[in-house]
């Protein structure tokens, strides 16, 4: 009986079930449209959830998306462009919200914002960011740059300031220059940065709030000292009377005389490097002593003026050589008797004085030159580049290319060091090349650490030569030569400079193995067979310089191929390429800076090789190219 009872009872259960699910089945396109209508409007919410403005304690999230929609009629807006992962942000991040709280409550109160500037890109690169955090106060829209400190009080201070309804943004430090008042500016100014620019140069713009920064600091110094820039596009007669060939393009002016600029393009480099070159070039000396430890213990000439007064006009001839040449060599000058005594100079006279080291009886320790009222500047500089350098001296990575530039220059390796342990050891090597450097004049001569140019002993073929000393003669047009290795004496050395001066030396060249089958469409060129392929003055050829990984050598190798065959039969047009990893190129006029690099050199001008540049790397675009500049084609072809 209870088994019946509770049978029926399920059943019922059951049917109760049915029912409800039946009903819920019965009202579901009621129940399913209400929801399609909750989906609707949770679209709706997404989209306006990509303008809305959301809080993050007390700060404001501002996106891609909502910036400019919330900018919309706001006068003063606090922003701080940060990084996620970026530990200075993370710090700043209470004050930041200490701050969001301050500007909330001061009158008028200022919406303080941040955007993550790596998911809102856009936004980073329309205010140029590029470090975190980055503050700046946006004035109706536009951006004032902060750089002051990241406290509550000063950014408080700044922005409440700017928030005032009377504020102005200041004038700008950079003075603007143009051809009606260009000489005037600069030939009164003691000296004066000004930059050359093109408003659409990417380059340009990143230099341009550094470059107003250091203006504002080197305007607030005393003496102050002015930036200004020139539109070079706009003031061309300005850029083509300067030289102007590259943006930003920086000279420094004295009185109106240009020399180049070579310091740092970043704020606290451009205050240092025009700190520095506001002062004097030469340094004053007042004893003896001073000399004495420059000429004891430096390794460059020492530069000594001598002169009566700073009204000498000696004096001025001698400070205008001397800034020119400022960033190269070391000058000092004096007005003492007793130091022209010591100097063996008189008063308008200018001294080179070679460091004790490299001293020895074949050479002077030290050149004279007496500066007359005819005495130019460029005068005493070739005078100081005349005598710069020692008979033999130490050619190290530091003076490399300002003191060793010119060629040929016959460079003597082994274990350079003149401290006390090694001293002897460097010095008798060095005496040996002194013998002989002073029989050829017209040679500049080194001694070079071997571990400093290993890489440069490895490209003369000398890295194992297992000998303690080795030669190298660096020629004109990047041409190299080695002293087969055998014990030096400075016989060996001197019958190697004199067969170089002969003409006898063979230059080392890098160089894959010559191709025995060279008969393909497009010739193959290596170091070694350079001057029979493309140096060949009956023929024009057409060269490309490549790399075995770079991906646009890789792209461009069926059309060259394809060119190479439209053009097998003709007789006098050499189509080549060359892997200008693996081989030298010996000639200097074929310069590679990049891949891939294809001249056309005709069979009349080899030394002045045409540069392909500018058009589509197609056959058609290169055959185009050939027929434009071609000497010793049979016919004229303009199809493929």
């Amino acid at each position: 009986m209870k088994k019946i009872w509770l049978l029926v009872l399920l059943l019922g259960l059951a049917q109760l079930g049915h029912i409800s699910r039946a009903q819920e089945e019965d009202e579901g396109e009621i129940v399913e449209g209400d929801e399609d209508d909750d989906d609707d409007e949770e679209e709706d919410d997404d989209e306006d959830d990509s303008t809305e403005v959301k809080e993050e304690n007390g700060v404001l999230v501002l996106t891609d998306a909502n910036f400019d929609t919330f900018m919309e009629g706001k006068d003063t807006v606090l922003v701080e462009f940060y990084a996620p992962w970026c530990g200075h942000c993370k710090q700043f991040a209470p004050e930041y919200e200490r701050i969001a709280q301050s500007l909330k409550e001061s009158e008028p109160p200022v919406p303080t914002a941040k955007v993550d500037a790596t998911t809102s890109s856009a936004l980073g690169n329309r205010f140029e960011v590029s470090g975190y955090p980055t503050i700046k106060i946006l004035k109706k829209g536009e951006a004032v740059e902060y750089d002051g400190d990241r406290t509550e009080q000063a950014i408080v201070e700044r922005v409440k300031e700017v928030a005032q309804p009377d504020w102005k943004p200041p004038p700008e430090a950079t003075l603007v220059l143009t051809k009606d008042n260009f000489d005037d500016v600069v030939n009164d100014a003691e000296i004066i940065l000004v930059e050359f620019y093109a408003p659409w140069c990417g380059h340009c713009k990143k230099l341009a709030p550094e470059y107003e920064k250091a203006a504002k600091e080197l305007a607030a110094r005393s003496p102050p000292i002015p930036l200004a820039n020139v539109d070079a596009t706009v003031e061309s007669d300005l850029a083509s009377r300067f030289d102007v060939s590259g943006y930003p393009t920086l000279k420094i002016f004295r009185k109106g005389k240009a020399f180049d600029y070579n310091g740092p393009r970043e704020r606290f480099g451009i205050v240092k490097y025009m700190s520095e070159q506001a002062g004097p070039p030469s340094k004053q000396v007042q004893t003896q002593k001073q000399i004495q430890e420059l000429v004891k213990d430096g390794d460059d000439a020492v530069i000594v003026g001598v002169f009566s007064s700073e009204g000498d006009a000696a004096y001025e001839i001698y400070q205008e050589a001397c800034n020119t040449l400022r960033d190269d060599y070391t000058f000092r000058h004096t007005f003492t008797s007793e130091l022209a005594d010591y100097l063996k100079a008189s008063p308008g006279q200018v001294v080179v004085i070679q460091p004790e080291k490299f001293r020895s009886k074949h050479e002077p320790s030290s050149h004279t030159l007496t500066i007359k009222d005819s005495t130019s500047a460029s005068e005493i500089q070739g005078f100081f580049e005349k005598h710069i350098l020692p008979l033999v001296g130490h050619r190290k990575q530091s003076n490399a290319e300002k003191r060793y530039a010119k060629r040929p220059l016959v460079v003597v390796y082994y274990g350079v060091d003149f401290g006390f342990d090694y001293r002897v050891a460097t010095q008798f090597w060095r005496s040996k090349v002194v013998e002989v450097a002073k029989d050829f004049p017209e040679y500049t001569f080194a001694i070079a650490d071997e571990q400093d140019y290993a890489d440069e002993l490895k490209s003369l073929g000398l890295s194992e030569s297992g000998e303690e000393v080795n030669v190298g003669i660096l020629g004109e047009g990047g041409k190299k030569y080695a002293l087969e290795p055998e014990e030096l004496d400075s016989d060996v050395l001197r019958e190697f400079v004199q067969a170089f001066k002969k003409g006898k030396l063979k230059p080392i060249v890098k160089s894959q193995p010559t191709p025995k089958n060279n008969k393909g469409p497009v010739k193959v060129v290596v170091g070694k067979n350079f001057d029979e392929i493309v140096m060949d003055t009956t023929k024009d050829v057409l060269i490309e310089f490549y790399a075995p990984w770079c991906g646009h050598c890789k792209k461009l190798e069926p059309e060259y191929l394809a060119l190479g065959k439209k053009y097998k039969n003709e007789k006098n047009l050499v189509i080549a390429k060359m892997d200008a990893t693996a081989n030298d190129i010996p000639h200097e006029a074929y310069k590679v800076e990049g891949f891939p690099t294809i001249y056309f050199a005709p069979s009349n001008k080899k030394q002045s090789p045409i540069q392909f540049s500018g058009g589509e790397r197609t056959a058609e675009s290169f055959s185009r190219f050939i027929e434009e500049h071609a000497t010793k084609l049979s016919q004229k072809r303009d199809e493929l």
